[in-house]
C-alpha cells in the first residue's frame, strides 16, 4: 500500500535516509535532521513531498521524496524523484514499483510530462529495475553539483 507521508512520518523517513545513506556509502553525507525534514515537508511552504509504501502489516518499509521542476521546453512542471528507498527485507514484494506508479499516476492527473531522477552508475540492481519498467538513462547529460566550499565561494561573489 501507498499512502502519503504525514507529520507522523517524518522518524522513519529519517531513520531509512540514514539506510540508504549506508547502502550509497555515503553515511556521513545525510546530515538532514527530523526538524529540517519536518519544515520542508510539512512546513508553512512545503518544498518537498513523500509517500510510504507499508507491508501488509501496515509496517513503513520504503519511501519516494519528490519536488517540483519545471521544463522550460515542455511548458510544465514535472516531479524530480529525490530518494527512492524500500528496506532490504521488502525488496522484491512491488513496493519500489507501486511508489514509482503513484508519483507517475500524480503525473498524468496533473498534466505534468516528467519524471526523472538519478542513479549511481555503480546500482545496477536499481538501474535494472528502472529499466525494466520502461525507464531510460539520459547519457547525453552529466549532473553537475557545487556544494560546501564552492558553492559559499560563488555565492560569496568571489
Amino acid at each position: 500500500m501507498i499512502r502519503t507521508a504525514t507529520p507522523a512520518d517524518v522518524p522513519v523517513i529519517h531513520s531509512m535516509i540514514r539506510e540508504l545513506a549506508e547502502y550509497e556509502k555515503v553515511v556521513d553525507e545525510a546530515r538532514a535532521t527530523e526538524e529540517q525534514l519536518r519544515e520542508a515537508l510539512f512546513g508553512e511552504r512545503p518544498a518537498a513531498f513523500a509517500h510510504i509504501a507499508e507491508s501488509a502489516e501496515g509496517e513503513p518499509v520504503g519511501f519516494a521524496l519528490w519536488f517540483l521542476n519545471f521544463s522550460t521546453w515542455r511548458g510544465v512542471h514535472g516531479i524530480y524523484l529525490e530518494d527512492l528507498y524500500v528496506r532490504p527485507q521488502a525488496r522484491g514484494g512491488g513496493h519500489g514499483k507501486a511508489l514509482l506508479g503513484e508519483l507517475a499516476r500524480i503525473c498524468v492527473e496533473r498534466g505534468y510530462e516528467r519524471l526523472e531522477w538519478t542513479v549511481l552508475n555503480w546500482n545496477k540492481p536499481s538501474i535494472d529495475f528502472y529499466e525494466a519498467m520502461g525507464a531510460r538513462p539520459q547519457d547525453q547529460w552529466t549532473v553537475y553539483r557545487l556544494t560546501d566550499g564552492a558553492l559559499a565561494e560563488l555565492g560569496s561573489g568571489s
